[in-house]
């Protein structure tokens, strides 16, 4: 089975180590396509409040390690106002940068007791800004509101917004919801416009999220199902172990190789 879909790396796999590291260890495991983590208070690889200078930075460093972005985890609270004007920010790393795709969820990285009413009265003016710097949003799959597809699609089709999908998480249903991602995943694939390939060696709220194929995850009938409903959007791997204290950098990037070798094997090439 070929899969022409791109396939990158999350930059959150390497949560405690500088974006320099992040880029070598992607690059040299094999990936072309890199996921960008700004995400406040997590992961800040990209600065929210870098300015042009610091952005110009960032492109020379994917430059010189040959990567090319392709979305930004930008994850913020929406609920709020200080998690739009984050998110806003995002969406201004994306412009600068030439990426079309900021994944976020609806409370961001730490609000489970999301209001979806705040939600809902903010998305659409985010939505707008979004469609003027020529960026898709996606909802991960994640937190309360969202915790499986079928959720987080009727959320997207209460919002009805051209550019606003659903960046699918294929260990966030088991992690959040305690569902498998081939049972939860046909909900989502009509909107999926961005996927998160993530394994888990856990199950309901077990934080051990492994190399891709160490854990339970069918990545092979995931896959599968992607492809026979003519998703086109990218994949981004994303590992996040067990938490902190974060694996060592080599580790890490033996991790980010094996998930590699893993994917192509299945028909993965990016």
């Amino acid at each position: 089975m070929k899969i022409p879909n791109l396939l990158g790396a999350n930059t959150v796999c390497y949560k405690p180590y500088s974006l320099e590291e992040a880029l070598a260890g992607i690059a040299t495991a094999g990936y072309r396509y890199v996921e960008l983590a700004a995400i406040p208070g997590f992961v800040e690889h990209v600065p929210l409040e870098a300015d042009g200078a610091a952005l110009s930075e960032v492109q020379r460093l994917l430059s010189d390690v040959g990567l090319i972005p392709i979305s930004v985890s930008g994850h913020s609270d929406l609920t709020t106002p200080k998690g739009v004007r984050e998110g806003q920010r995002a969406l201004n790393i994306c412009k600068h940068l030439g990426i079309g795709i900021l994944n976020t969820s609806v409370g961001g990285s730490f609000n489970e007791d999301e209001d979806e009413d705040a939600f809902m009265a903010n998305i659409h003016e985010f939505a707008d800004l979004a469609a003027e710097h020529g960026v898709v949003i996606g909802i991960e799959i994640h937190g309360t509101l969202t915790g499986t597809a079928q959720k987080t699609r009727a959320l997207i089709e209460k919002v009805n917004h051209p550019k606003v999908g659903i960046n699918y998480d294929t260990a966030n249903s088991v992690f959040f919801s305690d569902l498998k991602p081939e049972d939860d995943l046909p909900a989502a694939l009509p909107r999926a416009i961005h996927c998160h390939l993530k394994d888990t060696a856990g199950g309901h709220r077990e934080w051990n999220f492994p190399a891709i194929g160490e854990g339970n995850v069918d990545f092979k009938t995931v896959l599968a199902m992607f492809q026979k409903a003519g998703y086109t959007g990218p994949f981004s791997v994303e590992m996040e172990f067990q938490g902190d204290p974060w694996p060592s950098l080599e580790a890490v990037n033996k991790a980010m190789k094996d998930s590699y070798d893993f994917l192509v094997g299945l028909g993965l090439s990016g």
